[in-house]
């Protein structure tokens, strides 16, 4: 019978491979994302949405199981599609800012990204952290939050930016 550190050895080499498993497939499939969405009932008519989102196809959805399990956050949403594609596809989604905060933020921080989605991480981060600091209750800091959206993924200009809301 194998000792007790033989066995945790082993779980741990286990963990390890896991994580490595895990950093690689979010560079590959994640995404780090924030939107900016009208919302009347927002004090500014906009809300601030971060997402942390890793996209797969119906044959691959229990790849999604496994990053919901280790992180025992966040849930794996079905996207049905009707188009000339054969299957539907699957999201694992974290949304709450809570999950975002304490779970995937430090995971990430302390597994780095290997490729250029590292940057949409760090803004990403750095959105969290003003929304924890209530940034996102006020004009300038949502302001400061549209400008780094700008700089993440496809670099698309804000809306709001360009909103009536936003002129003075």
């Amino acid at each position: 019978m194998p000792s007790k550190k033989a066995i945790n050895a082993d779980n741990q080499q286990e963990r390890l491979k896991t994580i490595g498993w895990i950093t690689g497939y979010v560079d590959g499939e994640g995404c780090f994302s924030v939107s900016l969405f009208r919302n009347k009932t927002t004090k500014f008519g906009w809300q601030v949405f971060p997402e942390f989102v890793v996209t797969q196809g119906e044959k691959s959805k229990e790849s999604l199981k496994v990053l919901k399990n280790f992180f025992k956050c966040g849930k794996v949403y079905v996207n049905k599609r009707y188009d000339n594609h054969n299957e539907n596809l699957y999201r694992f989604c974290v949304r709450s800012k809570k999950e975002l905060s304490e779970i995937i933020i430090p995971f990430f921080k302390e597994h780095n990204l290997k490729t250029a989605k590292k940057e949409d991480f760090k803004i990403f981060a750095k959105i969290i952290e003003m929304m924890n600091a209530n940034k996102h209750s006020e004009l300038d800091g949502i302001k400061k939050i549209a400008r780094l959206i700008e700089k993440m993924n496809h670099k698309k200009s804000s809306k709001f930016l360009e909103s009536s809301e936003t002129k003075s």
